[in-house]
């Protein structure tokens, strides 16, 4: 009979965040598929346990084929993140994915998670919103993104590290404007949690002044919703003004030249159902 696949959800910075459900699972596990072995041996030590450790990342560049291979003859495996809820902007999807489609059972033990944590605390719009994670590193697609998030009207989270800080700031400032409103969330959970509210301009210009440190997640204020444009008018509605303008006493071409202005017809649609529309000479 199969075994079970767990999705571990680990805490995202503070140990004392540890749901008495992780460290069960991880206890009962027969091994443990971690993204670094060295970050998931810290923690197991933490809880006094030993357990054989797999790094899933290789594996996951093959589908975790040998994971899963270990789950369907029998054993179950507690799968986790460094920190934070696996498989979110992380390799572990793959696994998952080929999980289900082999009908192995996957069960969620659910935790802290770093895009959801900030989002809470950044007293943006918490309604809608989009998961980004990190930016995309070649200049084409990394262009192409920036554009589309410049554009969204929902909320975006997104990962970044210490040392690229300054261009992603850089970046969004250019396509977003520097007045955009960001929340940047630094060190969550942790010694030296940071929480500051402000704007794109202001936030580069801290850190071209001062040295990133830690690992942040940015919460970016959607654009602003377009305003509605009013329905352009219709032929009918174009040759009526220019039947007023002549009634007025201007000549027919130069009314339906004045009536065309902001519409998407020309002088002469208009002036040809001006004709088409004049009343049939008397017998």
């Amino acid at each position: 009979m199969a075994g079970t696949l767990y999705l571990v959800a680990t805490p995202i910075g503070n140990l004392d965040d540890m749901p008495p459900r992780v460290a069960a699972t991880f206890g009962a596990a027969d091994f443990v598929a971690a993204e670094d072995t060295r970050v998931t041996l810290r923690l197991l030590n933490h809880l006094g346990l030993k357990k054989p450790l797999v790094s899933y990342y290789e594996h996951a560049l093959h589908h975790g084929a040998a994971i899963l291979a270990r789950i369907e003859a029998g054993e179950d495996c507690a799968l986790c993140s460094d920190a934070g809820m696996p498989c979110i902007s992380d390799p572990g999807e793959q696994i998952v994915a080929e999980a289900l489609a082999r009908g192995i059972r996957v069960v969620p033990v659910p935790g802290a998670s770093a895009c959801v944590t900030a989002l809470a605390v950044s007293g943006q719009k918490t309604g809608r919103f989009v998961f980004e994670g990190f930016l995309p590193v070649p200049k084409k697609e990394r262009r192409a993104r920036l554009e589309a998030l410049a554009r969204e009207e929902r909320t975006v989270l997104l990962y970044e590290a210490p040392h690229k800080l300054r261009a992603t700031l850089g970046d969004l400032c250019a396509v977003c404007g520097a007045d955009r409103s960001v929340t940047l969330c630094r060190e969550l959970t942790k010694l030296h949690e940071e929480i500051c509210k402000t704007t794109l301009g202001q936030a580069l210009a801290r850190y071209e002044a001062e040295d990133p440190r830690g690992e942040f997640v940015l919460v970016l204020a959607g654009a602003d919703a377009p305003e509605p444009q009013e329905a352009a008018p219709t032929l009918d509605q174009a040759v009526q003004a220019a039947r007023l303008l002549m009634e007025g006493g201007m000549p027919p071409s130069a009314a339906a030249r004045q009536a065309a202005a902001g519409t998407p017809y020309r002088k002469g649609e208009i002036y040809r159902a001006l004709l088409r529309q004049q009343d049939p000479p008397a017998e």
